[in-house]
C-alpha cells in the first residue's frame, strides 16, 4: 500500500525517513568518532613516570561538530526528495565529498535512494539524468574509496537485493503494462460499440425521415391518381385536377428528399444534392394550411384550428409538422371516406397538436391499440427529443385520435 492509502501525507512519510536515516548515520559517525579519541572533551590519563598526560585529540571539538554536521546533511535532505529532488542530492553528494573518510552504509543508501527520487521526480528529467552520471563519474575519478566497508558475510545480501529490486520493478511494469494493454483493449471494444449505435441511432432517424417525406407524399399521390382514373372517361377537368395535384405532391416529395440526401452527402461534395438542399427550407408549421390544402385535394375534408401564435425553435417547428403529417398520412390510408380535424394549441407551457378523424378505426389495429406503426414509433421518439410525449389510440365515438404535447 501507498502512504496515502494508510491515510499518510508523503511529505510526513519522506520526513520520517530522513529522520531515521540522520538518526543513524550520526550515531554512526559519532562513534567512529568515540573511538578514534575516546571523547570530544579529552580525558588526562597517568604516565609511566607518575604524572598526567592528555591523549592526542585528532580532531578537534570544533573539527567534529563540523564533521557531524555534514554527515547530517548527507541524509537530512531526504526530507525534501519530492518537492527540490535534484536540489536534494546535488547537496547530499557535497556533504558526501566532504565528509568522505566518514562515508556510512546509510549514507550510501540515502545518495541511492537520493539519485533515484531526482530522476523520477524531477521536472527536468534529462538534467537530472546527467547530474548524476556526472557525480557518478567525478566520485569514481577523485574518490575511488568512497564505497563504506562492508564485512564480507554481507556480499551475497548486497547482491541479492538489488537484484530482487529489479525483478519486482520488472514485475511491477509487466503488470501495469498488461493492464494498460487491457484498458486500451475495452476503450477500443466500447468505442466500437458506441459507434456501431450511433450508426444504427443515424439509420433509424434516416429511416423515420424517408417514412415521413415518402408515405405521406406517395399515399397523397395513389389516392389522386386513383381519383384521376376513375373519372378519366366521365369527367377529364376533374382528371386534370388530380393529375396536377400528383405532380405537386411528387414536387414536394422530390424537394424534401433532396433535402435529406444533401444533409448526407459527404462534408466535401459540393454536387448539386447539397446545393439544392440549401435552397429547400425544412418544413414547418407555417407549411401546414399548404399540407391540408393538398390532403383535401386528395379528397379528404380537414378542418385546421390555431389557436395562439408563438415562434418556435428550427427542431420542434419541424416535430410538429411532422406529427399532423403522419396523423393526416394515416387517415389517408386507414379511414376511407372519414373526415380529419386538426386543432393546433399555443399554450404558455408549449404546443399541443391533436388530429382526430370519424372513420371506423378498424383500419389501424385492434381495439385499445396504442399506434405501434412505424410511423407513430418515429413520431415519439423525435418528440420526446424535445421532452415531449405523443398517444395515439381509438376514440370513444369512433374513429382515430393523435395527440402530442411538446413544451416550449
Amino acid at each position: 500500500m501507498t502512504a496515502q492509502e494508510h491515510g499518510l501525507p508523503r511529505r510526513v512519510v519522506d520526513i520520517a525517513i530522513a529522520a531515521v536515516a540522520t538518526i543513524a548515520s550520526v550515531w554512526t559517525v559519532v562513534g567512529q568518532i568515540h573511538r578514534s579519541q575516546g571523547a570530544f572533551i579529552a580525558h588526562a590519563v597517568p604516565s609511566p613516570d607518575g604524572g598526567f598526560v592528555a591523549p592526542d585529540p585528532g580532531l578537534t571539538p570544533a573539527a567534529a561538530y563540523l564533521l557531524v554536521l555534514g554527515v547530517l546533511l548527507t541524509t537530512a535532505p531526504l526530507a525534501f526528495r519530492r518537492r527540490y529532488p535534484a536540489g536534494a542530492f546535488c547537496v547530499m553528494m557535497a556533504a558526501v565529498l566532504a565528509t568522505n573518510g566518514h562515508t556510512t552504509t546509510v549514507t550510501f543508501a540515502a545518495v541511492l535512494f537520493a539519485a533515484y527520487s531526482a530522476i523520477v521526480y524531477s521536472r527536468y528529467r534529462r538534467l537530472a539524468l546527467l547530474a548524476v552520471f556526472g557525480v557518478a563519474v567525478v566520485v569514481t575519478a577523485a574518490f575511488p574509496d568512497t564505497t563504506p566497508p562492508v564485512p564480507a558475510r554481507f556480499t551475497a545480501l548486497l547482491v541479492l537485493l538489488p537484484t530482487a529490486a529489479v525483478a519486482v520493478a520488472m514485475r511491477t511494469w509487466r503488470q501495469r503494462a498488461g493492464d494498460s494493454a487491457e484498458r486500451l483493449r475495452l476503450a477500443q471494444a466500447e468505442h466500437e460499440a458506441q459507434t456501431r449505435r450511433a450508426v444504427e441511432a443515424e439509420r433509424a432517424r434516416i429511416a423515420g425521415e424517408l417514412h415521413d417525406v415518402v408515405t405521406h407524399n406517395v399515399s397523397v399521390m395513389v389516392v389522386q391518381a386513383g381519383a384521376a382514373r376513375r373519372v378519366l372517361d366521365s369527367s377529364p377537368q376533374e382528371a386534370r385536377a388530380a393529375l396536377l395535384a400528383v405532380e405537386g405532391s411528387g414536387r414536394t416529395a422530390m424537394g424534401e428528399l433532396r433535402h435529406l440526401l444533401g444533409l448526407l452527402a459527404p462534408a466535401g461534395d459540393h454536387g448539386t444534392a447539397r446545393e439544392d438542399a440549401a435552397l429547400v427550407p425544412q418544413p414547418g408549421l407555417g407549411q401546414v394550411q399548404a399540407l391540408v390544402d393538398r390532403v383535401r385535394a386528395a379528397g379528404l375534408p380537414v378542418e385546421l384550428v390555431v389557436e395562439g401564435e408563438r415562434e418556435l425553435p428550427p427542431g420542434v417547428d419541424l416535430a410538429a409538422y411532422r406529427v399532423v403529417q403522419e396523423a393526416l398520412t394515416n387517415v389517408l390510408k386507414h379511414a376511407d371516406g372519414a373526415r380529419a380535424a386538426i386543432r393546433l394549441v399555443h399554450e404558455e407551457a408549449g404546443l399541443v397538436i391533436t388530429v382526430t378523424d370519424d372513420g371506423s378505426g378498424a383500419g389501424y389495429g385492434p381495439p385499445g391499440s396504442s399506434g405501434a406503426g412505424r410511423g407513430l414509433i418515429g413520431l415519439r421518439e423525435r418528440v420526446g427529443v424535445y421532452g415531449g410525449e405523443l398517444d395515439a389510440g381509438p376514440r370513444p365515438g369512433g374513429g382515430w385520435r393523435v395527440r402530442a404535447r411538446i413544451p416550449a
